[in-house]
């Protein structure tokens, strides 16, 4: 673990003062007065509050500590300190194949869901940007192909605050007149501006979507050296200000409403290329230290793990691997990045595969080692006694399959039959995975009605924010 308590506790204090000296610029003139209502003070910036200790131990209380989710095939999780990692696919506005990029056309959202949808290892699908329309339709949209071609949780990425209005509306009709709160498939989430600043489309989400008992992130997204101190103390420091800002404000509009308190969106800048690191040491810190935060606060936790690779190769994997896993080991709720290249611009379909693969096998050793008398084997041991003839015996068989990992996409044979099989590297195998997912014919996963009635919504919100 990055943090030691007495570590964790100097951060929170230093997050506190700033909070309560500096304070956070807040876009909206009806937050503002909620806060100032709550005992928030004006700063000499305009529409700066200055918010105190007691406040965010309040909203603290009021907030959930477990987090459940649902997935649209009968999946549920519960998020929170000690819950264990989930792995989420990611948001972009390009889509990779080999040497060659493009905007994401609505053929290649939908292949990317399907693709995504056969991953295991995957909880949660996030909607990348479709640059088939415009800006202002696209988060909408986006949850539209995702709820048709999807049998994860669903995570629209907004646009327009206005846009989460026919999301809501959407949901609604996939649900069957059933709550969201009681089945929660969709999440929402936004992100501060750094350094301590929440914008008007920001609060407009917050806003309209209080009420209903739909979870919601607050993102903190510091990078260091750039929107925040260099040293990841003060990048700490700033981003559980950020967030906790974020918690006492979506509190106030709807106390108890579940959050998910994530740091993990934290990036530091390369000093030689001024480019905003997702894949580096430092991001593994950040989002495991961010983690830990959470925990000391009662939250779930969420985190990214990237890649600045421009295409499916070894740095991709490695800089996933590294990242995921020490924000795994940390105990974050929800990992986002699978597919990504490119430090979040692109996805790939082919790095969607084996990053599943790698998250497969994080998940594996999160398990840990189960000890009970079974698993101990003790009378198995004395069984056999010298004889090294454990394949032939029944507790083998019983327990192969859940306590040995086997990889669907690494290569695990010899030398002579990775030749025959055509010397294939990974990325070959990852490719022709995505390959015959794509072969099989798409399968919608609703019924008529309910796609006639989802495609009403869309037409409908079209002709409002046009």
């Amino acid at each position: 673990m990055p943090l030691g308590r007495g570590e964790i506790e100097s951060i929170n204090a230093a997050s506190l003062r700033i909070l309560q000296t500096l304070g956070v610029r807040v876009q909206s003139d009806s937050v503002l007065e909620l806060l100032r209502k709550h005992g928030c003070v004006d700063a000499a910036d305009a529409h700066t509050v200055r918010i105190p200790p007691g406040l965010v131990e309040e909203a603290l209380r009021m907030a959930p500590r477990r987090v459940r989710l649902c997935t649209l095939g009968g999946q549920e999780r519960l998020l929170g300190p000690g819950a264990g990692s989930t792995f989420w696919t990611c948001n972009a506005l390009n889509i990779i194949e080999g040497e060659s990029i493009r905007p994401i056309g609505e053929q290649d959202f939908i292949d990317w869901v399907r693709v995504t949808d056969s991953l295991e290892s995957v909880f949660a699908a996030v909607a990348p940007s479709v640059a088939d329309y415009p800006a202002q339709f696209r988060d909408f949209v986006g949850f539209r192909l995702l709820s048709q071609y999807s049998t994860k949780h669903l995570r629209p990425c907004i646009y327009t605050p206005r846009g989460a209005l026919a999301i809501i509306e959407m949901a609604g009709v996939l649900l069957g007149g059933i709550a969201p709160a009681q089945r929660p498939i969709v999440s929402f989430g936004y992100t501060i501006q750094s350094p301590l600043q929440w914008s008007a489309p920001a609060m407009e989400l917050f806003h309209i979507t209080s009420g209903h008992g739909i979870p919601l992130m607050i993102n903190a997204e510091p990078t260091a050296g750039a929107t925040a101190p260099v040293t990841l103390a003060g990048t700490l420091a700033l981003a559980n200000a950020e967030a906790l800002s974020g918690v006492v404000i979506a509190q106030l509009l709807e106390p108890g409403r579940p959050l998910v308190y994530n740091l993990g969106f934290s990036h530091t800048l390369d000093m030689r290329s001024a480019i905003t690191r997702t894949g580096g040491p430092e991001n593994a810190l950040l989002g495991a230290a961010g983690a830990q935060l959470a925990a000391y606060h009662g939250l779930p936790s969420a985190s990214w793990a990237g890649t600045e690779s421009m295409t499916e190769d070894s740095q991709a994997a490695a800089e996933f691997a590294l990242v995921a896993s020490a924000h795994a080991a940390a105990g974050v709720n929800i990992i986002w990045g699978v597919g990504q290249l490119e430090t979040q611009r692109a996805i790939s379909l082919t790095q969607g595969v084996i990053d599943d693969e790698i998250a497969a096998a994080i998940l594996h050793i999160q398990r840990g080692v189960q000890v009970d008398a079974d698993t101990l084997a003790e009378d198995v041991i004395a069984t056999m006694g010298h004889s090294a003839d454990y394949l032939a015996h029944e507790h083998t068989l019983c327990h192969f399959r859940d306590e040995l990992f086997m990889p669907r996409l690494a290569f695990t044979q010899r030398w002579e039959a990775w030749r025959q099989q055509g010397r294939r590297s990974l990325r070959d195998r990852a490719r022709q995975r995505v390959a015959d997912v794509l072969a099989r014919p798409a399968e919608c996963r609703l019924s008529p009605d309910v796609q006639r009635e989802l495609l009403s919504v869309q037409k409908r919100w079209m002709q409002r924010l046009q």
